[in-house]
């Protein structure tokens, strides 16, 4: 009888999985894998739990056959391969600078021992470096990559396999809730049906609303691999009509986003924390402790922003509207060099991803794809009274303001109760911050180059 093994990595599910079909088709049996990388749980930050979580689902998917080990996967995965005499393992192809790195190394010891590894599929409806211009080039603004990358389209959704999972090998106990409600396939799926049925219509027109909580918070299970972008597009088509143009057309181009993002980064791996242009190179920054640490705890005396930080630290999730408001106001109204937000959020997002993160950051920043204008200046009044116009978020997430009705929540320097119940001073003054970023761009954009 004949072993593969499937190696799960940014691919915690059953359905829609190539590399679990390859797997499948080279054996008699697999045995389903994940390996817990000391390197990647050093950074993994909030993460690290919502990850044991979906391995729980995961494993109970595979009724308990799913291996458990700890280490580097360049000793564990070999090791493993000899224990139960493999001579292949699957997995789905990486596109991160690290993984790339790691799946080299694994290669190269597997290939020590008699075995391969072999990669099938990809964490992406088309993978990365796949999409390129005429010329054979890689994209470097977002419009006509997303207009390729549809026309180019990518595979319909694997079909179920019928796998004989190897049960009974050694692995390590997992620490992890018990029932886990929220992570896994199952859940992920679930989600996504009632998004269907009960939000996509009004998607388009409401998901830059954090009052109405609009958004499909898709954004976690597609960073564990719960579900597979190719699925939701998939899902998509079909529901597209007039009623719902406008929401499904917003939909893929947020997936398309994505996308090229990961895009960037497989074509430039320093991007992820070097500036992608360095048009604003010499940009003065400012050293603020006690600023920065205002923001991280939502106390910047700006109650839109506050909130947005507050949701982070609570939730391990922040509206994508908030996003842009509190990175703007981190690196325009405190002059902070955008790689230090980009690590908080790291930090903190149960759906942090380097490549969405922080080339989203440097658009922010005006240093990245697509950048806005760094003269664009993010007023987080405004940007409150627009997309949170009834006060409803900041107040569910700064109790100090709750006495406020309606839209008096966004100033409460305009009122005379407005600091009665403790919340912060303002840090700075936006307009005088805001005249004195434009004065900084001014002294680059003025320098030789």
């Amino acid at each position: 009888m004949t072993t593969s093994i499937l190696w799960f990595r940014r691919d915690l599910r059953l359905g829609d999985h190539p590399a679990l079909l390859a797997a499948a088709a080279a054996a008699d049996e697999v045995v389903p894998l994940f390996v817990l990388d000391p390197a990647l749980l050093r950074s993994a930050g909030a993460r690290a739990g919502r990850l044991r979580a979906s391995l729980t689902a995961l494993r109970d998917d595979l009724d308990g056959a799913l291996v458990i080990r700890t280490g580097d996967p360049a000793e564990v995965v070999p090791d493993l391969a000899a224990e139960v005499g493999a001579d292949e393992v699957h997995v789905t192809v990486e596109t991160t600078p690290y993984g790339r790195r790691r799946d080299e190394r694994v290669a190269a010891r597997l290939g020590a021992v008699g075995a391969r590894l072999v990669p099938t599929g990809s964490p992406y409806a088309a993978g990365p470096g796949t999409v390129r211009t005429a010329q054979g080039g890689p994209y470097r603004v977002f419009t006509p990559f997303s207009r390729a990358w549809r026309a180019q389209g990518w595979p319909a959704p694997a079909n179920p396999a019928d796998v004989a999972w190897r049960t009974g090998v050694p692995g390590e106990p997992l620490d992890g809730p018990d029932e886990p409600d929220d992570a896994g396939e199952r859940a992920a799926l679930k989600r996504w049906k009632a998004f269907l049925e009960t939000e996509l219509t009004s998607y388009g027109i409401d998901r830059d609303r954090p009052d109405l909580d609009a958004t499909s918070r898709m954004s976690v299970p597609l960073k564990y691999g719960e579900v597979h972008p190719r699925t939701l597009l998939a899902d998509l088509a079909p529901r597209r009509s007039p009623a719902t143009a406008t929401s499904v057309d917003r939909f893929v181009t947020e997936l398309a986003w994505r996308e090229f993002y990961a895009d960037v980064l497989w074509h430039d791996p320093e991007s992820a924390w070097h500036d992608w242009r360095d048009e604003l190179r010499g940009m003065p920054y400012d050293d603020e402790p006690g600023l920065v640490e205002a923001w991280r705890a939502g106390r910047t005396g700006y109650p839109f922003v506050d909130a947005g930080m507050r949701q982070l630290l609570a939730e391990g999730w922040m509206h994508n509207r908030l996003r842009m408001v509190t990175a703007s106001f981190l690196v325009k109204d405190l002059h902070t060099w955008w790689p230090v937000g980009a690590r908080h959020f790291l930090e903190h997002l149960l759906d942090g991803d380097l490549a969405s993160n922080n080339h989203g950051w440097q658009w922010v920043a005006g240093t990245g794809t697509d950048a806005a204008p760094y003269f664009r200046v993010f007023n987080p009044v405004t940007q409150g009274l627009r997309f949170d116009p009834d006060g409803d978020y900041v107040r569910r997430w700064v109790p100090e303001l709750r006495h406020l009705s309606g839209a008096a929540v966004h100033e409460p320097w305009r009122h005379d109760d407005g600091y009665d119940r403790g919340y912060a001073e303002r840090v700075v003054d936006h307009a005088d911050e805001r005249r004195d970023a434009l004065a900084r761009l001014a002294v680059v954009k003025g320098r030789p180059r």
